[in-house]
């Protein structure tokens, strides 16, 4: 569960890299842009609210002011004809509500408020209040106790629009437009008050009039220009934003999911579009392979080439891959030698004839040069039983091509094209290794690996002349190791450098207690790593592993590999020649296993030349031929002053042949096995061997 959860949240931020979020842009400009259009709507309102209630606190002061005058009157008479003069509707109640005076129609309606201001001039700074009543015809201007006034919007805007459309029907001014002004009003929208008159015990109701001005609509129409021209501003402000920022995003991708070399598709991509493929609806119902293909040599044919000619060849590569692929298939340049693809197929063998295909494809895309590849391939089969729609959800695209990585590096060995699946194999593969380099240090303190000696002796007097030091692992854990499982490994991690000191040491001491039993010792040659040789003080770190133990240095020879002379020559030569003055005996292992190089054995003070067992192997070992070759090689060393050795022999015939040469030690099944340190101990006493007598020792 927790690497499926770790998958996914792999997958998650890949998905965030490859999709662009044009609908969080959307989403944040339609709020920017409702909040602008609400702040403008609340200024226009509170503008409209503002502009009504200084006309009405106009309208009222005068009616309070009316009102007061009437109050005063002491003649009822006279206090008529002031409220008449006024041209406005009112109606006069006595203490009980009932009509005793009025003018005009009575349109007052029941929802009422409280107003507040001041009204009486000679006490400006008292704060009055009288009663609002809505108008049951035109009910635009709402009383309100907490806000005074209220204003129906819809309302306002229709006697507005009226207005507007009155005055353009006719080219005379409004009935009540100011000669000096020459403004207009537009519309009138009532709203009545109701005053209390003191002195005589009546409520006054006057039909207030609240009108709108042409200057106020104008000014209205310039704040709304205005803000449009804001909006405007803002929204293409907003959207040239969406746009620029969707197109560097996009620039950002194509830049992070290409390759520079090539300018194709990147392994960033591959693990993207990847993940998309095997995770997506219908995905569990296909068969779908991940291949690496490398191509091998490639740093070799820059090197003989060009650079440039390198990456034409990779760019040709491409092409003709791209051109192989189904739509719903994939392809990139992954590394510097490598494409990776990912591949939609019916069955194996469909496959295989399919990869074969691909790489015939590319091997001649140099018409001067015969391109090798090696290819992986890891299989994700489809899920029995899947739906239409089933998903393949436990898909991880990195995991796969690593697979296919592997299996393609495990050909690392092999000069032509060739290619491989994963399988089982590698996993158990790679879990032994890892499991190998946990344990390594532990072992080695407790001394788990074990020294085996394999005798070298006279095949003309059968007399022990050496030996050779191998290592074996007894391990608590998984028993008896043989080399082959553990070396490989050693020498990949760099282990391998603690191994030599740890099998020169224990030589070292095994000689030196065979010596003070008074046992005749004879040379046990032991095998440096090419490791090893980058260190300028390793014939120091010998003698001083030796001499700790007090071995001499005349038994202890120091065996180097072919492959270890085509490092640094200089190097070699310098370190040879320091031990041969410590006393040690240094000898070329494997001599004619690989490519063997003559000027080696001219500039290299060596003392043992070992022929490789694949000399006396096969048919190929008794041919006239091979007879040559072998001759010639111990003639060779025997005129450059150097002993032989041939490793490998298992039959009494190689012997006679050998010791007709004058080779002069045999190291092989045919004398001994490798053996314990024991078994090797009563060789020593012994000292001859009767040939034949293969050990029983493994």
């Amino acid at each position: 569960m927790a690497g499926h959860r770790q998958r996914m949240k792999k997958r998650l931020k890949r998905l965030k890299i490859g999709k662009n979020h044009p609908v969080l842009s959307v989403f944040v400009f339609m709020i920017l842009f409702t909040l602008t259009a609400c702040i403008a709507a609340m200024f226009v309102g509170t503008f409209v609210l503002f502009q009504v209630d200084s006309r009405l606190s106009s309208e009222v002061q005068t009616v309070y002011l009316l009102s007061r005058f009437y109050d005063e009157c002491e003649d009822t008479e006279k206090g008529y004809e002031l409220l008449d003069s006024s041209n406005m509707d009112y109606i006069v109640t006595d203490g009980n509500g009932n009509i005793i005076r009025s003018r005009g129609s009575d349109t007052r309606s029941d929802r009422t408020g409280l107003y507040y201001g001041t009204f009486d001039i000679s006490d400006s700074d008292t704060l009055h209040s009288v009663y609002l009543y809505e108008d049951s015809e035109k009910p635009v201007i709402r009383p309100h106790d907490d806000d005074n006034i209220q204003i129906d919007v819809p309302g306002y805007a229709q006697e507005l629009a009226q207005g507007l459309k009155n005055l353009k029907e006719t080219d005379e001014p409004h009935d009540d437009a100011d000669d000096d002004t020459q403004d207009y009003k537009l519309f009138k929208l009532p709203v009545w008050t109701g005053i209390d008159a003191r002195n005589k015990g009546e409520i006054i109701y006057y039909k207030c009039m609240v009108t709108a001005e042409m200057s106020d609509v104008a000014f209205i129409i310039t704040l709304f220009a205005a803000i449009c021209i804001l909006l405007t501003m803002i929204i293409v402000i907003l959207i040239a934003n969406l746009i620029r920022g969707a197109a560097n995003q996009r620039k950002m991708r194509n830049l992070l999911f290409t390759d520079l070399v090539l300018g194709s598709h990147n392994k960033l991509w591959y693990f993207i579009r990847g993940d998309v493929m095997l995770t997506g609806l219908g995905s569990a119902r296909k068969n779908y392979a991940a291949v690496d293909l490398e191509f091998v040599g490639y740093k070799r044919f820059c090197v003989c080439h060009s650079s440039e000619d390198g990456e034409n060849a990779l760019k040709s590569i491409y092409s003709v891959l791209s051109s192989k692929i189904g739509k719903k298939e994939l392809c990139c340049h992954s590394s510097e030698d490598s494409f990776a693809l990912l591949l939609e197929y019916k069955d194996e063998e469909e496959l295989k004839h399919r990869i074969e295909k691909l790489i015939s494809s590319i091997t001649h895309v140099k018409e001067d040069h015969k391109i090798a590849f090696h290819g992986g391939a890891f299989l994700m089969p489809s899920i029995p039983g899947s739906g239409r729609f089933s998903r393949r959800m436990d898909a991880d695209i990195e995991t796969a091509y690593n697979n296919a990585s592997a299996a393609a590096a495990s050909l690392a060995d092999r000069d032509g094209s060739g290619y491989t699946f994963f399988d089982d194999k590698f996993i158990e593969e790679q879990r032994w290794e890892d499991t190998v380099s946990d344990i390594q240090q532990q072992a080695l303190e407790n001394e788990e690996f074990v020294v085996y000696y394999q005798p070298k002796y006279d095949p003309r007097t059968n007399e022990l002349r050496g030996a050779e030091a191998l290592i074996r692992w007894q391990s608590p854990q998984y028993g008896f190791v043989t080399p082959y499982k553990f070396i490989p490994i050693f020498e990949k991690n760099g282990f391998i450098t603690e191994i030599d000191h740890y099998m020169i040491s224990h030589v070292a001491r095994d000689q030196k207690r065979w010596l003070d039993e008074g046992q005749k010792c004879v040379p046990v040659s032991v095998n440096v790593s090419r490791a090893h040789f980058i260190e300028s003080d390793l014939a120091e770190q010998i003698r001083d592993m030796v001499d700790k133990y007090g071995a001499p240095h005349e038994l202890i020879e120091i065996e180097l590999t072919e492959s270890a002379f085509f490092d640094d020559k200089k190097a070699m030569i310098n370190t040879i020649r320091r031990l041969k003055e410590y006393g040690f005996a240094v000898s070329m292992d494997d001599f004619g296993s690989g490519y063997s190089s003559l000027n080696s054995l001219k500039d290299m003070p060596l003392d043992v030349l070992k022929l490789d067992a694949g000399f006396f192997r096969g048919e190929e070992a008794t041919t006239e031929r091979g007879e040559i070759v072998v001759s010639e090689a111990i003639k060779l060393a025997k005129s450059l002053d150097m002993r032989t050795v041939a490793e490998g022999v298992e039959a009494k015939e190689q012997v006679d042949f050998l010791a007709h040469l004058g080779c002069d030690m045999i190291q092989g099944y045919y004398y001994a096995k490798p053996m314990p340190a024991d078994d090797y101990r009563e060789r020593l006493i012994t000292g001859r061997s009767q040939g034949g007598d293969i050990a029983d020792a493994v």
